[in-house]
């Protein structure tokens, strides 16, 4: 992070950094803008009532909370005290009236609203007004111990209160800001976005002239930063690392992250719609020889991943993955020969009822050197087993919206960013009907996960939850839900001269406080 006091930094300068691909939807409360480069946004532009820390540990942000706490614990209410400086961009205060709005939006049930995550706020009973003007209590139907989590990004009622406004009033752009930056130029022809300082904020002025967020490609990106055209890219993997170990005005910083790489697996149609080939995957597939190939090159270790809810470097991990800790080809073809799929010689792909095992494993266009091997990997692996597998790369601005939300895949590669928050996971494994579905792509869900996450997510002793949340994840290994593969390795290159910007562990980056050494 290169972490420097404000005094030791000037005052001014420019931040280029890139994103992946051109968000279209800027709510990211609404299902195709669940995204972390939404999130990255929403954190310049807009309320979050919590930061967290390295170790993941939520804080109240002073710009925004007073205080937060819980007041009562029959029913658990939570009492937010708002710091009464803090103004949306139209001049109307944060109120409680802002709460009220993203609860009906996001927990009532209202199926107009095209939600990413109803969880935490479907378990609230209501949201009402506290005892002054900046006061705000939040009462819960059942007690849920994340509850930190919710109302971060906050989000106005007045641009967000209808159906209408939260599906079609972000798309394109951000109508209303509360954060320390505002848009100040969004050129959707270019794909490029531009953040300045807002002349509404109340807190330290942020140091920044100026973040310019820049669509690029992985290898378009590495090019424009050793071009100097923009101050920091992604380094982890081996042949970009290697390009830019030595380069000039960089260093390359490092850190562990909540930054899980995982294989989805379709459940809802085709062939994996029977657990039994789920499982035969999972055994097929090496996950070792996948992480050892992600590390290969690095400076840092790549973990293989065995918990589906907490990372390796963070407080509850365990190792849950069982008969899949290791390759096993032998239970693989077992498994295969148990499900009716057959080779026709040894060396054939299997079949069944005359149809061939033929797995499509979607990728998005934007993916890097290091997402096209593992995918060839993926594919040779399976095919050792008698599994057809054709690697479809597909438009970046189309993988979320048309590919993985709808479902439209056999297997697809991605990354789960940022969710230390263990219920923030519940969508991820619950059970959905949805032809459009946020997060449970492969829509492999049981009712015992369900149980267990509902239970983990609504119980407030924490040695009982993360028991809770030990169970369903040994049934989700069990269910074959996913393939889980490794946490991914934090290497970034970063202009050198840049404070307090690069890998914040488990936590958050506050963009206020970014800025160039004088």
């Amino acid at each position: 992070m290169h972490p420097r006091p404000r005094s030791a930094l000037r005052q001014g300068g420019t931040l280029t950094l890139p994103v992946s691909q051109w968000p279209t939807q800027f709510n990211h409360h609404h299902v195709d803008g669940a995204l972390d480069d939404v999130w990255t946004i929403a954190s310049l532009v807009e309320p979050m009532l919590f930061t967290r820390d390295a170790q993941g540990t939520p804080r109240p942000d002073p710009d925004y909370l007073r205080s937060a706490e819980v007041t009562a614990t029959s029913p658990q209410t939570v009492t937010y005290r708002l710091n009464p400086e803090a103004r949306w961009s139209d001049g109307e205060p944060l109120g409680w009236r802002d709460f009220d709005a993203q609860w009906r939006a996001l927990g009532r049930g209202d199926d107009r609203y095209q939600i990413a995550d109803p969880s935490g706020y479907e378990d609230i009973a209501d949201v009402r007004p506290g005892a002054d003007p900046h006061e705000v209590e939040v009462v819960f139907a059942e007690p849920f111990a994340d509850w930190q989590r919710l109302f971060t990004p906050l989000y106005p009622a007045a641009a967000s209160g209808t159906p209408e406004q939260f599906n079609e009033g972000w798309r394109d752009g951000v109508p209303v800001t509360g954060g320390p930056f505002r848009v100040g130029d969004l050129d959707a022809t270019d794909r490029t976005l531009t953040l300045v300082p807002s002349p509404h904020w109340w807190g330290r002025r942020p140091l920044l002239d100026r973040v310019i967020l820049r669509t690029l490609d992985p290898a378009t990106a590495v090019q424009a930063f050793l071009n100097g055209e923009i101050d920091a890219v992604n380094a982890a993997a081996a042949d970009v690392y290697d390009r830019l170990k030595d380069a000039r005005d960089t260093e390359l910083r490092t850190g562990s992250a909540w930054d899980a790489v995982q294989i989805a697996l379709n459940g809802a149609a085709g062939p994996l719609t029977d657990p039994e080939v789920r499982r035969a995957l999972l055994h097929a597939v090496d996950r070792k020889a996948l992480a050892e190939v992600a590390g290969e090159g690095l400076p840092v270790g790549v973990p293989l991943l065995g918990n589906h809810f907490f990372m390796t470097n963070q407080p509850g991990y365990t190792d849950n993955s069982g008969p899949y800790a290791t390759r096993d080809l032998a239970a693989a073809e077992r498994l295969l020969d148990r499900a009716g799929w057959r080779r026709a010689d040894p060396t054939g792909t299997r079949s069944k009822d005359g149809h061939p095992l033929e797995l499509r494993l979607v990728l998005s266009q934007s993916t890097n050197r290091l997402g096209l091997d593992l995918a060839q990997l993926v594919q040779h692996m399976l095919a050792e087993a008698g599994i057809t597998v054709e690697v479809q790369k597909v438009p970046a601005d189309d993988y979320l919206p048309k590919y993985l939300n709808q479902g439209n895949f056999d297997l697809a590669i991605f990354r789960f960013v940022g969710l230390t928050y263990p219920s923030t996971l519940y969508p991820v494994y619950r059970q959905t009907d949805d032809e459009q579905t946020y997060a449970n792509y492969g829509r492999v869900s049981s009712p015992r996960v369900d149980a267990l996450l509902a239970e983990a997510s609504h119980t407030l002793d924490e040695g009982r939850r993360r028991r809770l949340y030990q169970q369903a994840d040994a049934a989700i290994w069990a269910l074959a839900h996913d393939i889980l593969l490794y946490q991914r390795p934090q290497v970034v290159a970063v202009r050198e001269h840049l404070a307090n910007y690069g890998v914040p562990g488990l936590g958050d980056i506050d963009f206020t406080d970014v800025g160039w050494e004088k």
